[in-house]
């Protein structure tokens, strides 16, 4: 166990005589970085908010920030409680929601995953539909691989998700949604079309930007790489979709991701682009949710919206290479 966890191992024995005014206090604190700007947001005068963290750390016996010349930093403790902490005010306050609805109305605050390759297909359209239809939902939305996606949800940061390539788990309910094939992405000098498919022998000839080795998008290149029996040469390798497009568009070599992470660079001219073949690599975009939790409606709204969304964009064609699973 560590220092942190020693004095934090749950809301359950670290907030019994904690009050809800002591943890938003913490948590603000914690984002914003500064006593005087938690106070300004949280409507208080400055010492309030210095008893408030000052009561805690007394409580708990350890101190929750260290004060530095830039603002207030919070310890490995501090980081601990306000992770926990900021949990259970998001389950008060969907809670709070959900028994308080308007009549005949769904209610409540979603927690959504999107996988970044996906968010700004899907996103805008989500949101839009859920103002017009459910004005009492209030959705919260959360991007980055499927890796710390699918964490997330296990920690209970999340209740719904898009992973990929997840077949099933224990902990997980999992309904496939969506199969959709990688592409390379060059810069337009390279010429790359959608209807002429590049061999993955000859795009691994040239040097590569790739993500950074355990992803899972470079698990998937690098399984299409050992059915091809081709060698991979990364030039560079990152964490980040965006930076991989833009030291492409630089000319620093090409790149392999799902069609839906490069349509807005292939309408705008930024990047050519074509599906792999010889060997093809595909992954298959998933929904997924806790099973040990009880459904609310709202989220049961937010996943039909979003999968409903899914739909439309595969229809219209606006998701290259997708297949809808059924």
């Amino acid at each position: 166990m560590t220092y942190a966890e020693k004095y934090c191992f749950g809301m359950e024995v670290c907030a019994v005589a904690m009050d809800l005014k002591q943890l938003k206090a913490l948590v603000t604190v914690s984002e914003v970085g500064s006593v005087t700007r938690a106070a300004e947001l949280l409507h208080l005068v400055q010492p309030a908010v210095t008893r408030q963290i000052k009561a805690l750390e007394d409580e708990l016996g350890v101190a929750l920030f260290e004060r530095t010349r830039t603002g207030m930093r919070a310890t490995e403790a501090g980081n601990a409680l306000v992770e926990r902490a900021r949990r259970a005010l998001t389950e008060l306050d969907r809670a709070r929601a959900e028994l308080t609805p308007a009549p005949g109305a769904v209610t409540g605050i979603v927690t959504l995953g999107l996988l970044e390759s996906t968010a700004e297909l899907l996103a805008e359209p989500l949101v839009e539909r859920l103002l017009q239809e459910h004005p009492g939902i209030e959705l919260r939305l959360q991007t980055g691989y499927s890796g710390h996606l699918q964490r997330w949800l296990d920690e209970g940061d999340l209740e719904l998700s898009l992973l990929y390539n997840i077949t099933s788990s224990p902990s997980l309910n999992v309904a496939p949604l969506v199969r959709e094939r990688l592409w390379v992405a060059a810069p337009p000098s390279a010429g790359l079309r959608p209807d002429r498919p590049v061999r993955f022998a000859d795009a691994a000839a040239r040097r590569l930007v790739l993500p950074t080795t355990g992803h899972g998008l470079r698990t998937l290149i690098e399984s299409g790489a050992q059915r091809g029996e081709i060698s991979l040469d990364s030039s560079v390798s990152t964490n980040s979709m965006a930076l991989q497009k833009k030291l492409t568009r630089a000319g620093h070599g090409w790149t392999i991701l799902p069609a839906v992470g490069l349509t807005d660079e292939i309408a705008t001219g930024l990047l050519s682009a074509a599906p792999l073949c010889e060997p093809e690599v595909w992954r298959t975009v998933v929904l997924a949710g806790p099973r040990s939790r009880r459904t609310p409606a709202a989220v049961d709204v937010v996943a039909r919206q979003l999968t409903r969304q899914i739909g439309i964009a595969v229809a219209e064609g606006r998701w290259p290479s997708a297949e809808l699973q059924r």
